[in-house]
């Protein structure tokens, strides 16, 4: 058994003091506020969220895609094409190196869990490796270095359109028959036995333009118990498309044709209409966010606030990994709303404050997105927590609700501690346990990537 002994913590109930958690075999054994401390003492205690949303691969093509390109106007198109080049100078080795990373990156965050959409299957070109589902083996390597707890969600990836086009080369990587997928699928699956019980597997139709309705169907039977994502209204060119093939917009199509609920996590959501918002955020699937990617990617503004008038869930992710920060998703959500509204605490609610709805909503989403027992600190829960030192100029004075507006809107990741995956205690005063060796295996990486290119 491990005990924490914590100043403050955030509980289901709310702020507590002087908080004794026990953690035995990786969960939540017993919650004590106003515990005489034993144990390993920390400032803040809080919940650990998980990332629900990740392309780990992209974190290495970060700064490349900046300068102005041919066309005209530099899009989400244009940034695709230069995806796709990169991609293709990376093997196996690339990609657990650069996972080991990204995985580290979060939990240095304060994020406890991977989410990985994982669409990089094959061999330059097509090809299948020996092993179709070698490369999500390679990311619950990754996982078995850094400790962080995974759902691990291979894609299923058709067509290079929704009129069912072939994949361009740049898409061959991705391509899955039905077939492929089930197999791919399960391979994935096995993979995870070699990891720790909290990991678990997840199904990932990749979006209405690439994969087929029959396809998408199937996505929905082959893990009916488990988490199920899927890119959708993301860019206005993917409605304008999916609008002339089936005749209702991609959020309308879906609301008609199958019946999403919690275990659905609709990723990006950034353009929407008012009905659209208010029917999906009623089934109670979760919009997975990346608004640092939306941002970087110039996709839109997720349509917060009439999702939260409608008791809408959501969680959030880092997508791209341009920039893994915890504080900043959460950060730049809120200021996305301001900015449109020319407002202030726009997601506030008279009981509880902007920092607290938004971290809350990222704790809850991020669990059933995870499909993770997760989310709190409460017995029987996987030990997923972050500690955050109070003993800085940030956080000095503050209490309760201000302890996490000033975290998410004047502080950094670099006030996070203390970090716990499934009670596996992975980042010690602010640093992962194997940070050294896993940056000098990525920097060695980059540069045998940079002698392909």
């Amino acid at each position: 058994m491990v005990q924490i002994w914590a100043e403050r913590a955030l509980l289901p109930g709310g702020w507590a003091e002087h908080v004794g958690v026990t953690l035995d075999q990786g969960r939540i054994a017993r919650v004590e506020p106003g515990a005489a401390a034993a144990g390993q003492r920390v400032g803040l205690l809080l919940p650990a969220m998980a990332n629900l949303h990740s392309h780990a691969f992209q974190r290495a093509m970060a700064g490349l895609s900046e300068a102005k390109g041919p066309e005209p106007r530099d899009t989400f198109w244009t940034w695709r094409q230069i995806m796709y080049r990169f991609l293709d100078h990376l093997t196996p080795d690339d990609i657990e190196a650069i996972a080991s990373l990204v995985q580290m990156e979060m939990l240095e965050a304060g994020y406890a869990t991977n989410v990985e959409f994982h669409y990089l299957h094959h061999r330059p070109g097509g090809g299948h490796y020996d092993n179709i589902a070698e490369m999500s083996a390679r990311i619950a390597a990754a996982s078995a270095r850094t400790g962080i707890g995974l759902t691990l969600l291979p894609v299923h990836y058709q067509f290079g359109g929704v009129d069912r086009r072939a994949l361009a080369p740049g898409q061959n990587r991705f391509g899955t028959t039905p077939e492929d997928f089930q197999r791919l699928l399960d391979g994935a699956e096995a993979a995870l036995t070699a990891l720790p019980p909290d990991a678990g597997i997840g199904i990932a139709p990749h979006s209405l333009r690439a994969v087929s309705p029959e396809g998408l169907r199937l996505c929905t039977e082959l893990r009916p118990d488990r988490p199920l994502h899927m890119h959708l209204a993301e860019q206005i060119p993917e409605i304008e498309e999916i609008s002339a093939a089936y005749g209702l917009r991609p959020v309308e199509w879906v609301l008609e044709n199958f019946a999403p609920d919690r275990r659905w996590t609709l990723i990006h959501l950034t353009h929407m209409t008012e009905d659209e918002t208010r029917r999906l955020a009623a089934t109670g699937a979760v919009a997975g966010l990346c608004p640092i990617t939306e941002s970087s990617l110039g996709d839109g503004i997720f349509n917060g606030t009439i999702w939260a008038e409608a008791g809408g869930r959501l969680g959030f992710g880092s997508d791209s990994n341009i920039r893994i920060s915890l504080t900043e998703e959460l950060r730049t959500l809120e200021y996305s709303q301001r900015l449109r509204d020319r407002g202030r605490a726009i997601l506030a609610t008279p009981e509880r404050s902007t920092g607290r709805v938004i971290y809350e909503a990222g704790l809850d989403g991020g669990a059933t997105a995870a499909g993770r027992e997760t989310g709190a600190i409460a017995p029987g829960n996987w030990a997923d927590l972050l500690a955050v030192d109070l003993d800085n100029p940030v956080m000095a004075g503050r209490k309760g609700d201000q302890m996490l507006d000033s975290l998410i809107f004047a502080g950094h990741d670099g006030l996070v501690r203390e970090v716990w995956s499934a009670g596996r205690h992975l980042v010690k005063n602010g640093r992962h346990i194997d940070h050294d060796r896993i940056v000098s295996d990525y920097l060695a990486t980059i540069a045998r990537v940079q002698d392909r290119m």
